[in-house]
């Protein structure tokens, strides 16, 4: 057996251990990089502990990278909204919802928004030329949301100018400083921008709350069950530190909770870029 040969078997070996005695968890960049990483450490460290696994955090800078690791196996867990666990659910059926974090408020659901400058709320009513700021395309509260809210009111995401910015927060910025009219994002993350002049005008109805979705593919039966009655069973005490997205406490996450979703995706034919 030549040298070579004999390395690749080393490092392939190497590699093999590495992934067994650590699982790989990528969070959603909602917002910056620090934020989120501040963020998930904390709950990572709980999950640690629950199943005797380091967890290292793999951040991507866009939804769509998070589902082709995914779907390469290069990731076990993943904090996932709605629309992008249904588009990788397409690619990976062994994507598996573990639990649903809770809001605030308690429920295990959240919203979408439009948000606009408090002091110039547009009329939502036959909406053209405007400009406006959204998340990403796989982003529930991106093109998806925005749309279906403005049809609503009798207007049209197509008949407007609208670009992606990728995260919330970026949008609830772009929308202070006044380089957009409106924005669409998570109804908590534009209400923290109250104090910055930024108003919600427009709201959807609940979703499905964010998920801890694992990789059945790489991740056992068994551990997927620890993780899951890790996060369930929780204390207050055990999440205050968590982040604002994650210290509510969470329930457990079925494939089922997004059959709405699934019915109001078949509707919609999302763009893939911004029209100006």
């Amino acid at each position: 057996m030549g040298h070579g040969v004999m390395a690749a078997m080393i490092m392939a070996a190497v590699w093999g251990t590495a992934r067994a005695e650590s699982l790989t968890f990528a969070p959603l960049p909602m917002e910056t990089p620090e934020t989120v990483v501040k963020q998930v450490k904390p709950m990572l460290a709980h999950l640690e502990k629950a199943v005797g696994t380091a967890i290292q955090i793999d951040y991507s800078s866009d939804y769509s990278e998070i589902l082709r690791k995914f779907a390469d196996g290069k990731l076990d867990l993943a904090y996932l909204g709605p629309l992008p666990y249904l588009t990788l659910r397409d690619r990976v059926s062994q994507a598996t919802p573990l639990v649903h974090f809770k809001e605030k408020s308690g429920s295990a659901t959240y919203t979408c928004a439009i948000v606009a400058p408090a002091d110039a709320k547009p009329d939502l009513t036959r909406l053209k030329q405007r400009k406006v700021a959204l998340t990403q395309p796989l982003s529930t509260c991106g093109y998806l949301s925005t749309d279906g809210l403005l049809r609503q009111a009798g207007s049209k995401l197509e008949d407007n100018l609208y670009r992606y910015l990728d995260q919330h927060d970026e949008v609830a910025l772009a929308v202070t400083r006044g380089e957009f009219d409106l924005g669409g994002l998570k109804t908590a993350i534009g209400k923290k921008y109250a104090h910055m002049g930024l108003a919600v005008i427009a709201e959807s109805g609940p979703l499905p709350g964010f998920a801890l979705v694992a990789n059945a593919k790489t991740v056992s039966k068994e551990r997927m069950d620890r993780l899951r009655d890790a996060l369930v069973s929780a204390d207050g005490d055990t999440v205050k530190n968590w982040g604002d997205n994650l210290r509510f406490g969470a329930v457990p996450a079925f494939d089922g909770d997004y059959d709405g979703l699934r019915r109001l995706r078949r509707q919609a034919d999302i763009p893939g870029n911004g029209n100006f």
